[in-house]
């Protein structure tokens, strides 16, 4: 269970569960989640707090940077829309067998499904992003040697992608939209949090060893991740 709580000037969500680590999150929306384990006392959450201050106010300030990138897209024929990195521009057309096609280097959407033009980019996303995903999954498992337990594909509010404790992995569907060096950076980092469950030195430390240029890629995310929206 999630409870929004404040320490000072800092506002955050609290979220406690069997873990043995702290850790603390600046959300895709900007917004601070703090995880934690079940027995640590409101006190002790204040002293992290207020240890982390400095990162915590250096990471929002890096988020603000980032999401000058965000765009609001209409569904107007010209407007693009972002696949594995590239843009494709939206044409409304009259008549075609499904709502929405990406052929021939545009995106057709069907003028009846206009007014739900939004949730068929969001299913079209997650159909292709399923089985791109998957098989990338099955790439970087092997080189980490680890198995999760299942893979989906979802909406996950404010995070490019998540890993449960039941060893389940989970991405947003946006991540379909940006190039495949980045996708599998994304998986790479959840599949690395099923050996090591935080952002410790121990986690980037196994991650380098498979992508040695994750830095590139993480700050790629960070400055062009905003844009990636619907």
């Amino acid at each position: 269970m999630t409870t929004t709580y404040k320490y000072k000037d800092i506002e955050y969500a609290l979220k406690k569960s069997n873990r043995k680590t702290s850790s603390i999150y600046i959300e895709r929306d900007g917004s601070i989640s703090v995880l934690v384990p079940n027995q640590l006392s409101h006190s002790e959450i204040e002293n992290i707090l207020e240890n982390k201050r400095y990162k915590i106010y250096s990471h929002l300030a890096e988020w603000e940077d980032a999401n000058t990138s965000k765009v609001y897209r209409e569904f107007v024929s010209g407007e693009g829309f972002y696949y594995l990195g590239r843009t494709y521009k939206l044409e409304i057309v009259d008549k075609q067998d499904v709502p929405l096609k990406l052929r021939n280097g545009q995106f057709l959407l069907r003028k009846k499904d206009l007014h739900k033009a939004k949730e068929h980019f969001v299913n079209f996303y997650k159909e292709k992003g399923k089985n791109k995903i998957q098989e990338r999954v099955e790439y970087w498992k092997k080189l980490l040697n680890v198995e999760p337990n299942e893979v989906k594909i979802m909406e996950l509010q404010n995070r490019w992608g998540s890993c449960t404790e039941k060893r389940n992995v989970n991405f947003h569907w946006k991540s379909i939209m940006t190039p495949l060096t980045i996708i599998d950076y994304i998986i790479a980092h959840e599949l690395t949090h099923l050996i090591h469950p935080n952002h410790s030195e121990s986690f980037w430390f196994e991650l380098d060893k498979i992508m040695p240029d994750y830095h590139q890629r993480k700050s790629w995310l960070k400055v062009h991740g905003a844009g990636m929206d619907l």
